[in-house]
């Protein structure tokens, strides 16, 4: 019997076997996205094919990426169909072609902000210990590309800010602090820009999804009846679609 998910008219058809790998492959996901030909990419910590792409209907029809990455978090394809990899145990965001020719990377690898914790500490619960904003990058989550070029990224497990970037990879402005309140992150896991230009931020930790200028500039909160949203996507009708995190 079919497994459903979701409720009311947004209902899904859980498909476990519809990734056909090689014999032999193993792909452990941690993020998927599609590009304008319905192949889709997913970035996962095998790490000699860290990058696998489907045709729509599971078929494999390629692999990329072997010892480029450390810890894989999350992958978004832009307008262009580059693919932007959020690499986050070595602190980077890197971008590609589709086909895995590498275009650019911002950040350094191994070096991360200084956010009032222990350095050498890359558990998934660091966000805790956070006790101040630090800048870029401190274990990144998630990317987004506005229409203009514009780069912005959640930097959440070791830090509680989002970036914003030039599309040619320089730092335009950070905000966010430690907590709870308007403009503050617990965690900010994923990011999104919708029709409207807003920059819309699952914050995790705080179970809301917090709405902001591309200036950084706070519009209102969303709380949510979920435990930890961690993924946004945002159709073109400005429908809001959110991960739950619950591990």
């Amino acid at each position: 019997m079919a497994k459903i998910v979701g409720t009311g008219k947004y209902t899904y058809e859980m498909n476990e076997d519809w990734a056909h790998l090689p014999e032999g492959m193993e792909m452990p996901a941690a993020s998927v996205y599609g590009d304008s030909q319905d192949r889709i990419y997913c970035f996962n910590r095998a790490p000699e094919h860290p990058i696998v792409v489907f045709d729509k209907d599971g078929n494999y029809l390629d692999s990329w990426g072997s010892g480029l990455f450390t810890f894989p978090h999350a992958i978004y394809l832009d307008a262009d169909q580059n693919v932007w990899l959020v690499e986050r145990n070595d602190h980077l965001i890197m971008k590609f072609t589709r086909t895995g020719e590498h275009i650019m990377t911002i950040g350094t690898k191994g070096q991360r902000s200084d956010t009032g914790f222990d350095p050498s500490y890359l558990g998934s619960d660091a966000h805790k210990l956070v006790t101040h904003g630090g800048g870029p990058f401190n274990m990144p989550a998630g990317v987004a590309v506005a229409p203009s070029g514009d780069v912005f990224i959640a930097d959440g497990y070791g830090n509680c800010q989002v970036h914003k970037f030039t599309a040619d990879g320089q730092l335009v402005m950070s905000w966010g602090d430690p907590g709870s309140g308007p403009g503050q992150f617990m965690l900010p896991h994923g990011v999104w820009i919708d029709s409207r230009g807003r920059v819309l931020v699952a914050d995790r930790e705080n179970d809301r999804v917090q709405v902001f200028t591309q200036e950084g500039e706070f519009i209102g909160v969303w709380p949510t009846p979920m435990v930890g949203p961690a993924v946004l996507y945002v159709d073109n009708k400005d429908t809001v679609y959110v991960a739950e995190h619950n591990g």
